[in-house]
């Protein structure tokens, strides 16, 4: 009896590791769903159309930097979904006619979104490159203009790692949520 009922136990266990081998080797868009949540997805595809970006990568960035979390806020001072510092929003607001900016306005997720959108668009007017915006997005513009000008590539290992990581996201967007 003890011999069955262990051996039952065993199977079902068994069972149950194979199903989710299964569902994290093959990744169907239902599981890619669960693990990377799309919240803010209007506010998302509206600003990626306005700014000629592609959604996904709007919503890798947005992931990578806070998880879609509307209030996170960095050691360095970067706030809300896309981790904007109050000096680049600020920059942004003024550029975009927002004479009213306020700090607070960064936990705002559409307004978040929108300056995150911009600034993104801004980053390819310039670089013209995705890997490029990226780097920039996180490392600053002054490095990736210090790394050109050198010849170089992205310098920073954290940095490479972001892009590549950011550029996995993309994907992932693409496939699960049809951005």
């Amino acid at each position: 009896m003890r011999r069955a009922a262990f051996l039952g136990a065993l199977v079902a266990v068994l069972a149950v590791c194979a199903v989710v081998l299964v569902v994290v080797l093959t990744e169907p868009p239902w599981f890619e769903r669960l693990r990377y949540p799309l919240r803010y997805a209007e506010y998302v595809r509206v600003h990626a159309h306005e700014n000629g970006l592609d959604p996904a990568l709007l919503a890798a960035v947005i992931y990578q930097e806070s998880k879609f979390d509307a209030g996170a806020e960095s050691r360095s001072g970067a706030i809300g979904l896309m981790q904007l510092t109050p000096a680049t929003a600020h920059g942004i607001a003024v550029r975009t006619g927002g004479a009213r900016f306020r700090t607070a306005d960064l936990l705002n997720p559409e307004i978040n979104i929108r300056y995150g959108a911009w600034y993104l668009a801004n980053l390819f007017h310039k670089y013209g490159n995705e890997r490029l915006v990226l780097a920039a997005y996180n490392a600053g513009q002054g490095n990736v203009d210090r790394w050109r000008a050198e010849g170089k590539s992205i310098s920073f290992p954290e940095t490479r790692a972001y892009v590549a990581r950011v550029e996995h996201l993309k994907h992932v967007y693409h496939d699960a949520w049809h951005l």
